[in-house]
Formats: C-alpha cells, sequence, structure tokens
C-alpha cells in the first residue's frame, strides 16, 4: 500500500516556514516572466505574419503535450518528490522558452517554430501542474491552507499587474524576443531556488498502473470532482480561446495593439491581486459554491469586447474578472486540499487538468474556424454565454454544496 509523503515535523503559520517563502519566492520570479509570455507568443505569432489560424495552431500545439502527459505526471507527483518534479520541469521550460526567444530574436520565427518550442513548455506544464498540487499541503497545517494558497498567488499577481504593462512596451519598443528571454531567465531562477526544497517521496509498493487506477476510481467516486471538472472544461476552454486567441487580435484592430492589450492584462491581473487580498481575510464556508459562482465574472471582458465597448469599459470587465477567478481559484485549491486524502493530490489533480485542458485545442481551432465565418465579436459573445451557461449547470448539482470548510480528509 501507499502512504502519504512524511511532512515536516512542525506545520507552523505559513510565511514563518523558511521552505514555505522558498517556494512563493520561487512562484514570484517566475510570475514576472509568465506575465509577459502571453503577449510575447501573440505577437510574435503576428510578427511573423500569422493571423487567428496560426495563433490557434501554436495554442493548441502548447496544451496538446499538457493534456497527454498529465495522467503520467500525476503518477509520478504521488510517487516521487514533488520539489524534484518542479525543478526539471522549470529547467525543461527554460530551454523551450530560452529557444523561442533565440530563433525570434533572430527573426527565423515561424508557425511551425513557435509551436514546437510550445510542444515542449507544455510537455513540461503535464508534470509541473499535479506536483504544484501537492506541495502547500506538505509544508502547511490544515487551518493555514487558505491564507497559504492566497499567499502563495498574492506576489505573483503583484507582479501580474504591472508585467503585462510592461510587456506590452518591451513587445511594442524592442520585439517580442526579449520578453520570452526574460521568462527563460526567471525558469531558470526559479528551478535553482525549488532545487532547495528538498521534500520527501511517497513510500510505494504498487506499480505505477495499479496507483492509476486507483487515482481513477478516486476520481469518479467523487461527484463534486468530476462534475466540476467538465463545468471547467466548458469555462477554461471558453476563456482561453476568447480573451487570449481573440482577444490581442481585437486590440490590434479595434483599439491600439500591443500597448491597450497590456493594459487590459494588466487590469485583469491588478483584479487576480485584489481577489488574493480578499482571500486573506474572507473565509467562505461553501467553498466550492464559491468558487463555481466566482469563476463565471469570467464573462464579463469577453462580452464588453464583444459588444465594442469602450477601452474603459473591457478594463474594469477585466478589473472585475480577475477578482472572480483568484477568489475561485483560492476557495476550489483548499476545497480540493481539504477532501482529496494527500497521497492521492497529484493523481486526482492531473485528472481534473487534464479533463479542462483536453477541450482547450479544441476551444481554440473552433473559435479559429469560427473567425472565420463570423466576425471576432461574435466567437467572443459566444464563449461568454457558454462561460454562463456552464456556470448555471454546475451550480445545480447538488454535491458542489456539500464540499465546505471542513477538516482535511486523511490519506
Amino acid at each position: 500500500m501507499k502512504t502519504a509523503a512524511r511532512p515536516p515535523t512542525t506545520r507552523t503559520a505559513p510565511l514563518r516556514s523558511a521552505a514555505f517563502r522558498r517556494f512563493v519566492l520561487a512562484n514570484l520570479i517566475s510570475a514576472t516572466g509568465t506575465a509577459m509570455a502571453p503577449i510575447a507568443l501573440a505577437y510574435a505569432v503576428i510578427g511573423q505574419g500569422g493571423g487567428a489560424g496560426s495563433l490557434g495552431l501554436v495554442l493548441a500545439t502548447n496544451t496538446v503535450p499538457t493534456v497527454a502527459f498529465l495522467l503520467a505526471g500525476g503518477v509520478l507527483a504521488d510517487r516521487m518528490s514533488r520539489s524534484r518534479i518542479l525543478v526539471a520541469g522549470n529547467v525543461v521550460a527554460a530551454s523551450a522558452q530560452g529557444a523561442l526567444a533565440v530563433v525570434v530574436l533572430a527573426g527565423a520565427a515561424s508557425t511551425l517554430s513557435i509551436a514546437a518550442c510550445g510542444f515542449l513548455s507544455g510537455a513540461a506544464m503535464a508534470f509541473t501542474v499535479p506536483a504544484g498540487q501537492g506541495v502547500v499541503n506538505q509544508l502547511v497545517a490544515a487551518e493555514h491552507l487558505q491564507q497559504a494558497n492566497a499567499l502563495v498567488r498574492l506576489p505573483g499577481n503583484a507582479v501580474r499587474v504591472l508585467g503585462p504593462v510592461v510587456g506590452g512596451l518591451v513587445v511594442a519598443l524592442c520585439g517580442p524576443g526579449w520578453a520570452l528571454a526574460w521568462d527563460a531567465l526567471t525558469f531558470v531562477s526559479a528551478a535553482l531556488l525549488l532545487h532547495g526544497l528538498r521534500l520527501e517521496a511517497p513510500v510505494t509498493v504498487h506499480s505505477a498502473l495499479s496507483d492509476l487506477r486507483a487515482g481513477w476510481a478516486g476520481f469518479r467516486s467523487r461527484t463534486w470532482l468530476w462534475t466540476y471538472t467538465v463545468a471547467g472544461m466548458v469555462v477554461v476552454a471558453a476563456w482561453l480561446a476568447g480573451f487570449q486567441m481573440l482577444g490581442p487580435l481585437l486590440a490590434a484592430d479595434v483599439y491600439s495593439g500591443a500597448g491597450s492589450w497590456g493594459l487590459v492584462q494588466g487590469a485583469f491581473a491588478l483584479g487576480l491581486l485584489a481577489g488574493a487580498l480578499v482571500c486573506l481575510w474572507w473565509k467562505p464556508y461553501r467553498l466550492l459554491a464559491v468558487a463555481v459562482s466566482t469563476a463565471s465574472l469570467l464573462f464579463l471582458p469577453l462580452t464588453a469586447m464583444g459588444l465594442g465597448l469602450p477601452l474603459s469599459a473591457v478594463l474594469v470587465a477585466a478589473l472585475l474578472a480577475g477578482i472572480g477567478l483568484d477568489v475561485a481559484i483560492v476557495a476550489w485549491t483548499t476545497a480540493f486540499q481539504l477532501h482529496v486524502p494527500e497521497d492521492e493530490l497529484g493523481r486526482a489533480s492531473s485528472f481534473n487538468s487534464v479533463g479542462e485542458r483536453l477541450a482547450i485545442p479544441l476551444g481554440y481551432l473552433l473559435a479559429a474556424f469560427a473567425a472565420g465565418t463570423w466576425s471576432d465579436r461574435d466567437v467572443l459573445l459566444v464563449c461568454a454565454g457558454a462561460i454562463v451557461a456552464a456556470t448555471v449547470v454546475n451550480l445545480c448539482v447538488r454535491d458542489v454544496y456539500r464540499i465546505n470548510r471542513a477538516e482535511r480528509q486523511p490519506g
């Protein structure tokens, strides 16, 4: 049988733990590059003559390996040291972004080369996502989980407020290659910090296939988990296809290009920061119901852009969407950590993530195809409607209201 990895002997308040501070710092440094990367990637594609179809292909190629390897990543996260997995994933991501920066700066970028680097980054993410879900549980006591989850996101969200604005300016003045180079450097720095974390690996005697089957059985038995995942497939796909893919294209046509899109990204990041601050003091009892409800605010900026509202209205909508999303993420993460046994977190996270990410390539491709038939604004409004519909359906699941602020489940 398998037992959970033995946590540190003392689980104090989050910021009193040196290991937790190291984990937060690694996330903070990585966030400075991640905040610039979406703008840089979008305008790297646009700069070599690509449109919605090319950008959709690049984003889909980044997502496909994540989906393909997530289950393997989840099994490894429950069998190996999670800190070692995070180090390896950051090194691979640094290599991919560094190579992409080189080809963009050299003027040799093509849709194929950008997609190839994205494929490598996506593969790395397949292993870091499930590993990262279980790290906080190994560092922090159950009563501090929500505070810790908010603190993990808080500094990164603070960086994201200015990061997209700076990224937009860097792209506009120097080109996307330099923003991608900085992203690669931050991955290297994060890997060095995480190398010192040295979390223990779990003790296991079962085969990887047996662990995968047991993880699927646990995921399938939790109605609240798989229904949230199904709804998330719709919400995430609609949001990324509308905001991440069509957003910069619409900004280039309707607003003032990279600069204005950087402002929109900055407003969204400011909302994320505000949402993390809210979660430091507001501790809702019905965690999952709150997560489902607040995530629905993502429909606001898609609607504002779809209706062709002024940039000021889009900025307000992006701000509110950011607040809602970060409250949803912290509430969901806390509920997940409390109601899934610690030694199943990696596999349960991988099934949840693969479900949500499975719809993303299809969403990108469908949005790219629809943009060739309909206007970008019409596609954005359809994406906004899909988010609202998925939220309403998910809130009709009775089991959602059972997942509240309870004690952590035993491993």
